[in-house]
């Protein structure tokens, strides 16, 4: 079998997917019964492979399936946008890699989530019995963050504030590449943060509006103010297909999809 070498510093989208993921479960809709690979998306959540090791965004529930979908082998570290479940509920996979570096996954949190997690997987944080091992529970270590920028297995991560409904959020830039999830309005003084990008990965539900989603003529309101040099839509659901939806976007904007690799 042939190994693809990957470029030393890249973004993968694990997840482009809403909190059902697609197909969704008991729909017959054209998306959701399609051949087409792309309007596969499960939960959405990022990978970013530095020379350093590998940190995630979000841990969704399908993280498994996709770590080994992706071929990657290793997870050093995490950083949460937010504590949905479909953000959130993949974390149980981590305990492998705890194991195997025999020491604890730094998770990289506002204080809300680490709430949610510490209430969630309360298991992981209880004292280890005797004859529990080591890779029985995950091993984690919390970290706080804010808004401030912070340096992580070599690259410098910059947390954007996000409005998700009346849910306060993060996005991440990383490099020239910004990573926009479950956003529904930017802040004033987020903008800034967002300016010189190469890449602008953002939210776009559907076209209709929603409460705590940008649709799609939000979305291409954001990118034309952040004028990156191209746009991907994520947390897409199944309203939106894949070749249709690309057909009528204006050039540099694109659907996401799983797998897809940025370099940065």
């Amino acid at each position: 079998m042939t190994v693809l070498i990957s470029p030393s510093r890249e973004l993968v989208l694990l997840g482009t997917g809403t909190s059902h993921g697609v197909p969704v479960i008991g729909c017959h809709c054209p998306v959701c019964t399609s051949t087409n690979p792309r309007n596969n998306r499960t939960r959405t959540g990022v990978a970013v492979r530095t020379p350093d090791g590998t940190f995630l965004i979000d841990t969704s529930p399908e993280l498994r399936i996709q770590l080994l979908r992706e071929h990657i082998e290793m997870v050093n570290a995490v950083v949460y946008t937010h504590s949905h479940a479909d953000h959130l509920f993949g974390l149980d996979d981590l305990r492998l890699f705890g194991y195997r570096l025999k020491q604890p996954i730094p998770l990289y949190c506002e204080q809300p989530v680490e709430t949610q997690i510490r209430a969630a997987y309360s298991y992981a944080f209880a004292p280890r019995s005797p004859d529990q091992h080591y890779g029985a529970v995950p091993q984690l270590e919390l970290r706080r963050i804010g808004e401030e920028p912070f340096e992580l297995l070599g690259v410098q991560v910059q947390p954007i504030r996000l409005m998700h409904g009346r849910l306060p959020v993060l996005g991440f830039r990383i490099g020239k590449v910004a990573f926009c999830t479950d956003v529904s309005f930017i802040p004033d003084e987020s903008w800034p943060l967002l300016e010189g990008l190469d890449v602008l990965i953002i939210d776009a539900l559907r076209d209709e509006p929603h409460e705590t989603h940008f649709g799609i003529p939000q979305a291409l309101q954001a990118i034309a103010r952040v004028k990156p040099k191209q746009a991907y839509l994520t947390h897409v659901s199944h309203h939106l297909e894949y070749t249709e939806t690309n057909a009528r976007l204006p050039a540099g904007v694109e659907l996401s999809y799983d797998g897809l690799r940025i370099p940065f």
